[in-house]
């Protein structure tokens, strides 16, 4: 049971070791881009092409029947996007096991990858626990690290937790079957969240510290993207980079100085600075920024302020 591209690696994992996969069970086709059109989930798309059954159902609690149909051993999640309810989670003799991205118990929720990163976070990982009606609170099978890189983006982290996801469920899966595995509770005095992104923290508040505006940009990458606004215009802000110097006289958000070489130099709320590297103004893709003040920046200029917080509009 899984929907995104977080999943496909467990799922082709399950189907290279050997494992029988009775059935995939995803989240309904959903439009997708500018015109609309509905668009199959990574892992069904994937199931496809293993020519597996699938199943997407709208509300997962309607289509129990159907699920268990086959009498499965196992359920694994990944990324499902549905709670899922209590005759599923004890129906197979080995239960459910969920593939979740972070080191529980911290960033319980539908975001912990992004989170981390914004959040400054140096490492983070994966925890395989079992499911419970409460949300990500199950008991941990294991758990496995890896270091936040500096240049680490959510989607550059979200692929290296995919494939240690997998890969940690393909070594703990043979203790599941043997009945040898030794669940641990999870310490509630250091449980955090990490809920779905709301619109407003896409939203660059540039009162903020330069390094908390760094690690919203890194966050945000490559999706939704943190943006700002350039007079009327929303700009998408999709990569930065600190500088050495500071502004300490300059507004937050006040532009310090414009190259095509070095970026737009913006001044921080703390008195640091960010060289804004790529951009995406509004109906246009992604550029680097010599590319964006060669054309619709050119008219940019040092001492303009960007859009801060609840007072950009």
């Amino acid at each position: 049971m899984g929907t995104p591209d977080f999943a496909v690696p467990v799922l082709n994992m399950l189907v290279d070791e050997g494992h029988t996969v009775l059935k995939v069970v995803t989240q309904p086709d959903r439009p997708k881009g500018r015109k609309q059109k509905p668009a199959k989930p990574p892992v069904k798309e994937e199931a496809e092409r293993l020519g597996l059954e699938v199943l997407q159902p709208a509300k997962v609690k309607e289509s129990i029947t159907d699920i268990l149909e086959p009498h499965p051993d196992l359920v694994v999640t990944a990324a499902y996007g549905q709670l899922l309810p209590e005759t599923l989670l004890t129906a197979p003799s080995f239960g459910c096991v969920n593939v979740h991205a972070s080191l529980l118990p911290k960033y319980r929720g539908g975001a912990p990858i992004h989170q981390a990163v914004i959040d400054g976070e140096k490492e983070t990982g994966v925890t395989l626990m079992y499911m419970v009606k409460k949300l990500d609170a199950g008991d941990m099978l294991a758990q496995a690290s890896l270091p936040i890189e500096e240049t680490d983006t959510a989607g550059t982290l979200h692929d290296k937790l995919s494939a240690l996801g997998a890969d940690l469920l393909r070594h703990t899966l043979p203790a599941i079957a043997a009945g040898t595995v030794m669940p641990e509770p999870q310490e509630e005095g250091g449980v955090t969240y990490a809920p779905n992104l709301s619109r407003g923290q896409e939203r660059i508040d540039w009162q903020k510290p330069a390094e908390a505006v760094y690690n919203q940009i890194r966050g945000m990458n490559p999706w939704p993207v943190a943006y700002t606004h350039w007079g009327d215009e929303r700009l998408k802000i999709w990569r930065a980079a600190r500088v050495n110097e500071r502004y300490p006289q300059k507004k937050a958000g006040e532009i310090v100085r414009v190259d095509a070489d070095e970026g737009i130099i913006v001044a921080c709320g703390d008195g640091h600075g960010l060289s804004l590297q790529e951009v995406q103004p509004a109906g246009k893709k992604k550029m680097a920024v010599g590319d964006f003040l060669r054309g619709r920046g050119q008219s940019l200029e040092a001492g303009e302020v960007f859009g801060n917080g609840e007072n950009d509009g």
